[in-house]
């Protein structure tokens, strides 16, 4: 079945749209995108309007920046810790916004959509 960001079949009240028309191309949407922490490999994505967007299907190395000295370090990761968006992402080695990952720098928080910016890019936690 296709995945569409169309409003749903049924209305809040429970009772159903009568839909006068069909599915359009630019309603289309996509699966959701879960990077990994592997050799890092990229995929472009025709958006809409022709444009490409750069999504991250996996990734190695973190942009970090340190709170103490401003500074930003390239640190390699190593394991997810923890991640509140899903306890199950910890698991599969996610890389989502907000997840805290182990690596040889210490523990990190992503800050960036890796499957949205094309980057991982996180702050250095004490």
């Amino acid at each position: 079945m296709a995945i569409t960001q169309y409003r749903p079949k049924r209305k809040s009240s429970g009772s159903r749209y009568i839909t006068a028309r069909g599915k359009k191309l630019r309603e289309s949407g996509n699966r959701p995108t879960l990077p990994y922490i592997a050799e890092k490999k990229v995929k472009l994505v025709r958006t809409k309007g022709g444009n490409k967007k750069t999504r991250i299907m996996a990734a190695q190395i973190i942009n970090a920046i340190d709170p103490a000295t401003k500074k930003s370090i390239q640190a390699t990761m190593k394991t997810v810790v923890d991640n509140q968006a899903n306890r199950h992402y910890v698991r599969m080695n996610a890389l989502t916004k907000g997840a805290i990952v182990e690596t040889d720098h210490g523990k990190v928080r992503i800050t960036s959509r890796p499957a949205q910016d094309g980057c991982v890019n996180g702050i250095l936690l004490k």
